[in-house]
């Protein structure tokens, strides 16, 4: 079992939404068909950056210390440098 570390993009907002999931695709459906409070104001969605973890513990720290950031300019570079 693995645990991803994602962000996703909607050009409509032109915002960066980050998360985590086990459940890849799930998640990201559930983005763009309004199963999301924090993603229901667009439906465009896209997948930009992703990493994978194998415990839930390790994906939630990642996630978070990439919040913390609170930086679009590191999010940008992040999503650069994932090839």
């Amino acid at each position: 079992m693995s645990f991803t570390v994602y962000i996703l993009h909607s050009a409509i907002l032109d915002q960066y939404y980050i998360g985590q999931s086990e459940a890849m695709e799930d998640r990201l459906f559930r983005h763009n068909n309004s199963g999301s409070k924090s993603t229901k104001k667009a439906n465009d969605w896209k997948l930009v950056y992703a990493a994978v973890f194998e415990t839930r513990g390790e994906a939630i720290k990642r996630e978070t210390e990439i919040k913390k950031k609170k930086s679009r300019k590191y999010i940008e570079w992040l999503i650069s440098t994932a090839g």
